[in-house]
């Protein structure tokens, strides 16, 4: 009698699985034309923009076609548009020759109040924002207290106390009375603050330290460069505000030697509303545009510093 034939059930092959297609990247949705859709323009932010744009630019405009021409032609002429008598260039030579040549001299003082206003202004705030965002000492918390506060109080209202402090002084009259209040600047100091704490890395110091830099060695060749951005905008701001500045100089000077250009170019315009004044319209328009120039050239030289992430990649995380 036979015995009856076993059967070994084979395993079944392993499925071996396929690896998961790659995430496809989700394109633009295309029009039936096959062109991708454009994203939405904005109707109303279009009409603000160029709003602000007429805004920004009719005022230089006219600035610029009025320099143009003579002072009758001001007044019988529309404002937007070019009078027959092109008188740029002969306006500009009178601007520098009238009245024996005083604009020249309006000029000087008010880049001498430029740089060591506005210059000292960015020095002091440099310093202070860098030892304000490294450096830990008592009354810290006081000090930003202070420098908030200074921000939020208005330049004209410290205008009577200053003077009546530089008048005690005997410093009224003079350019000290415009350059000395030029150098505090508590907006410029706090920008540099906030901007001293997150552009220069704690580590960058202490590897400059370790290498045996002194503070100050370290400030001038490690940290100051870092500081670049923050101080061409500090520079920028202030450079703008001295050079602009016509209350503080009003209260403070007489002596028509050393008005600024703010002033200067004001008490031309006010000689046609005095008694045998000459209107010198024209020349108070051509001085106007000559004014702005620097401040334009300023801004296009100072603009390729005027970056951030100079110190992206220095440390090592």
């Amino acid at each position: 009698m036979g015995t009856p034939a076993t059967t070994t059930a084979r395993p079944a092959p392993a499925r071996h699985s396929r690896p998961a297609p790659p995430p496809r990247l989700r394109t633009p949705r295309r029009r039936r034309g096959g062109s991708p859709a454009r994203p939405r323009r904005s109707v109303l932010l279009t009409a603000l923009t160029a709003l602000v744009v007429l805004y920004t630019l009719v005022p230089l405009a006219w600035l610029v076609i009025s320099a143009t021409k003579t002072q009758s032609g001001l007044a019988g002429s529309f404002g937007l548009w070019f009078d027959g008598d092109f008188a740029f260039f002969g306006n500009i030579a009178d601007t520098f020759t009238y009245d024996d040549g005083v604009f020249t001299r309006w000029l000087l003082n008010t880049l001498l109040y430029v740089v060591l206003g506005a210059g000292g202004a960015t020095f002091l705030a440099v310093l202070g924002g860098y030892a304000l965002a490294k450096f830990d000492f008592p009354g810290r918390r006081g000090v930003f207290a202070v420098v908030i506060g200074a921000v939020a109080v208005p330049g004209t209202a410290l205008a009577v106390p200053t003077f009546l402090m530089f008048s005690e002084m005997g410093l009224t009259n003079t350019p000290w009375a415009v350059i000395i209040p030029s150098l505090i600047s508590p907006f410029g100091l706090y920008l540099m603050w906030v901007f001293a704490t997150e552009a220069i890395p704690a580590e960058l110091m202490e590897a400059a330290r370790v290498d045996g830099a002194g503070e100050i060695r370290t400030f001038f060749q490690v940290c100051l460069p870092l500081l670049a951005p923050g101080t061409v905008t500090v520079l920028l701001f202030t450079m703008v505000q001295t050079w602009n500045n016509y209350f503080l100089p009003l209260i403070m000077i007489k002596d028509p030697d050393w008005y600024p250009l703010t002033l200067g170019l004001k008490s031309w315009n006010d000689q046609a509303s005095t008694a045998g004044g000459e209107p010198v319209f024209h020349l108070v328009i051509t001085g106007s545009l000559l004014t702005i120039v620097p401040l334009v050239a300023a801004f296009l030289l100072l603009q390729r510093f005027w970056q951030s992430g100079l110190a992206a990649g220095s440390v090592k995380q």
